[in-house]
């Protein structure tokens, strides 16, 4: 039997199965990515469709209850103010639900394991997931964006900023609803994180009112939340008018998104609360 020579062996690196194009498994990754992004988007009226509502819903309440007697805010209306806020608001939270749901129903349903078996990297997982989150930030934002155009006549002042932070807002919380899914093993845990971390952090950091209304000890506080940061940048980007530096902001928020992407690297990559 006449031995097959090197070039008609299949390379290791091209064979399917396997991880393709080098280091990444691109087939894969794509794959994860998209599965994410169909899981969301076959139910668009609770994923897309009902933050709209609930975005257009704060913005008519805290109108007709506060804006009257508000007055301006940092030289705009309250209505104007608080905008940008709630949209970004809508979208961290939806991000985050997006990549916490999507690990949590699988560890509880069982089939974890179909994600966990094929060769997927820790990064490869984290990308994938990202994709998934990100993805639905970044269509909540635009529909709330198109909202505030049509209704409000609120446009956008610096298109660039307002991109940028809308993605680093919608990374960032995916990559701490990865970390919060792996970490929880049921829904009431997941909701008790939900409830008593991520609410709580998106309402109290900034979304409604300047930060330079609070004392001096909130104040100092506050700027310690990363959370502040990615809704004040979404703010200048959106009316122009910021509590801090965009820059600074741009800063805070791509450390913080590497420094959970890391360790959400890591808890996959080791298989942490994953593996029995």
């Amino acid at each position: 039997m006449t031995q097959a020579s090197g070039q008609d062996r299949p390379s290791p690196q091209m064979t399917m199965g396997t991880r393709r194009f080098g280091r990444v498994n691109w087939l894969g990754l794509a794959t994860l990515a998209e599965r994410e992004v169909r899981r969301f988007l076959a139910v668009w009226t609770q994923t897309l469709l009902a933050p709209l509502v609930t975005a257009g819903l704060f913005l008519l309440i805290f109108s007709i209850a506060i804006g009257p007697r508000r007055g301006d805010v940092m030289g705009v209306s309250f209505t104007t103010f608080i905008a940008p806020g709630i949209l970004m608001m809508t979208v961290i939270q939806n991000a985050f639900a997006n990549a916490s749901s999507s690990i949590v129903i699988s560890k509880v349903q069982g089939n974890i394991v179909d994600t966990l078996m094929p060769p997927l990297s820790g990064g490869e997982l984290v990308l994938g997931y990202l994709a998934g989150g990100t993805g639905r930030g970044l269509l909540v934002a635009f529909a709330i964006g198109f909202g505030l155009l049509v209704f409000l006549g609120i446009g956008v002042q610096h298109p660039l900023w307002a991109l940028a932070f809308v993605f680093l807002g919608a990374a960032f919380m995916s990559g701490v609803g990865i970390i919060a899914g792996i970490y929880a093993n049921k829904f009431d845990q997941m909701a008790a994180i939900t409830n008593f971390i991520v609410t709580p952090l998106a309402f109290l950091s900034g979304t409604f009112y300047s930060v330079d209304a609070l004392p001096p000890v909130l104040n100092t506080i506050t700027h310690f939340n990363p959370i502040f940061y990615l809704i004040d940048g979404a703010r200048y980007g959106v009316i122009g008018v910021s509590d801090s530096s965009p820059m600074l902001g741009l800063a805070v928020g791509v450390g913080s998104t590497l420094a959970v992407c890391l360790v959400a690297w890591r808890m996959l990559a080791t298989g942490y609360r994953l593996k029995a």
